[in-house]
């Protein structure tokens, strides 16, 4: 059974999405200026190419440095070596070539950035007044009024009346959570806590962010209370509470907050900017260096990952956080072993959470170990709050499905439906594998029907629809649901083996063989004896 219909990974342990639905419309992708080399330091910016496609990012960034050096007015060679430093963490070179793009008159629009972080460290108010009217007239003019309310403060106003936030939507909900702290900053717990609670359920950054505060003021039941049961953001909050938030502080938490909504499965290079600009206006600021980790080790950075975990005490309050992150780093990189060693010392420590146990039980079912996986899932379903928790039941009924436990599958898989009747992913499983399995193919049907109403972008569903059309005898309408699913999924093993069998049906022998090709190219060995199968046939 493939990967991809066990439903999507389960990390608790991610922030919730904080909800900026225009934000990635807002923050475009920085220019880049071809890739024709200059004349002059041709020889270290090939050397710095070559470096930066291998992986091998301090090599890169000491090439972009010598090819400035030798080509100090190149936007091409700029811009690159204006990636390089943020990434490598070489803020001179970064300010340096971030002149160069400034004075061509293309520069990136988070370069705009750092003399708003350099100013708020040195609490400048003049110095950050003048950094924030240069971002007023591009698209990171959300950030304005938020900024204001926190120059305001600066000179000893009322922040949250000073802002005033304009028509654009993302930008207006910057500036209602702002309003938030800069009250809770103020000493004004009752309204403060009164907005934040307003907020609703999303705005996690904002809601660490204010838990700071609340514990630097001797309010960590209060604390608590806002933060729930998240451990992650708790120990976050503790971690950089403080009794004096100044401009640095606000300053920072706001490019975070704005980091934290483009944090998402690949590497954004404006996330890496907006994490760098809030080191910067506050060093020690863990959280954002935790960010920056995530997102070098998503951009196949992990050297540079690791160091920024470094950073970060692994005896502070974020330290079995820092272990977390590192079992996942390893994981990308495929270390499995030693991804599995740390997972298990986790999962085994006498003050281990259900995250640390389904971490390294999703590690031993990845790797091709659901039998052991179990027990670890089961521990999980024993926590507290676990038993209603949809994903765990989903990924418990997965694993006992490849350990060949299908009538316990069944239960579990079950139980997940109950407790989310209208989620995709269960519906996929559940559906699939009772069409699959020719069990109960009109009801498995039903539920692949509904999960592609529900997630019709979605094009594993999509497949698994079509293969439940097919089985039907419906080859019709089967036929337009895998063909897209391949198109949209073409190295999926899976689906290349369903459309092979569909084209046979349909007397496309030619095309039936070239899709099952396609499959052994990326098919578990397990598959590639059924599929060779087929093709000697």
């Amino acid at each position: 059974m493939a990967a991809r219909r066990k439903g999507q990974q389960y990390r608790p342990d991610t922030m919730a999405a904080v909800g900026l639905a225009t934000m990635a419309a807002l923050l475009l992708a920085p220019p880049v200026f071809g890739d024709t080399p200059p004349r002059d330091g041709l020889s270290a910016y090939l050397a710095a190419r070559a470096a930066d496609a291998q992986g091998q990012g301090g090599a890169a960034l000491a090439d972009y440095r010598a090819a400035l050096d030798a080509a100090p007015a190149n936007p091409a060679v700029a811009i690159r070596a204006y990636r390089e430093a943020l990434a490598g963490g070489d803020l001179a070179l970064a300010r340096r070539a971030a002149a160069v793009l400034t004075r061509a008159g293309v520069a990136p629009m988070d370069a705009a950035l750092f003399p708003l972080a350099d100013a708020a460290r040195a609490d400048d108010l003049a110095a950050a007044t003048t950094a924030t009217a240069a971002l007023a007239t591009d698209r990171l003019a959300l950030l304005v009024p938020s900024l204001r309310g926190w120059l305001a403060r600066g000179r000893g106003e009322d922040g949250a009346a000073a802002i005033v936030a304009g028509t654009d939507p993302a930008g207006r909900r910057l500036a209602t959570e702002t309003r938030v702290l800069l009250l809770l900053a103020d000493g004004r717990l009752d309204d403060g806590l009164a907005a934040v609670r307003a907020l609703g359920t999303g705005a996690t950054a904002t809601r660490v962010a204010a838990a700071e505060l609340l514990i630097g003021a001797d309010k960590s039941a209060e604390a608590r209370r806002l933060l729930g049961s998240d451990a992650f953001s708790l120990a976050a909050a503790r971690a950089g509470a403080t009794a004096r938030p100044d401009l640095a502080w606000g300053v920072s938490r706001l490019l975070l907050r704005v980091a934290d909504d483009l944090d998402g499965e690949d590497t954004s290079a404006t996330a890496v900017a907006l994490a760098r600009a809030a080191l910067v206006a506050d060093p020690g600021f863990q959280r954002a260096r935790l960010l920056l980790a995530d997102q070098l080790g998503r951009g196949d950075d992990p050297a540079r990952a690791s160091a920024e975990l470094d950073a970060v005490p692994s005896q502070g309050p974020l330290g079995a956080i820092v272990a977390a992150r590192r079992v996942e780093l390893l994981a990308r990189q495929d270390r499995v072993p030693a991804a599995l060693a740390l997972a298990r010392t986790l999962a085994d420590a006498p003050d281990a959470r259900p995250l640390d146990r389904a971490r390294y039980a999703d590690l031993l079912f990845g790797d091709g170990r659901p039998a052991d996986a179990l027990p670890w899932y089961a521990r999980v379903l024993k926590s507290d709050g676990a038993r209603d928790n949809w994903a765990a039941w989903l990924r418990y009924g997965g694993a006992l499905d490849e350990a060949g436990r299908w009538r316990d599958a069944e239960k579990a898989l079950r139980r997940a439906l109950a407790l989310a009747p209208d989620e995709p992913s269960v519906l996929n499983y559940l559906g699939y594998t009772l069409v699959d399995r020719g069990e109960d193919v009109a009801a498995g049907t039903a539920m692949l029907e509904r999960a592609h109403r529900l997630a019709p972008d979605d094009s594993a569903i999509a497949d698994s629809l079509g293969w439940a059309y097919f089985r039907r005898g419906d080859l019709g309408r089967a036929l337009s649901l895998v063909e897209g699913a391949a198109v949209e999924l073409p190295a999926d093993a899976e689906v290349n083996d369903h459309l092979g069998d569909l084209y046979w049906a349909l007397g496309r022998r030619f095309e039936a063989r070239y899709a099952w090709r396609a499959a052994l190219l990326t098919a578990e060995p397990r598959d590639r004896v059924a599929i060779n199968a087929k093709l000697a046939r």
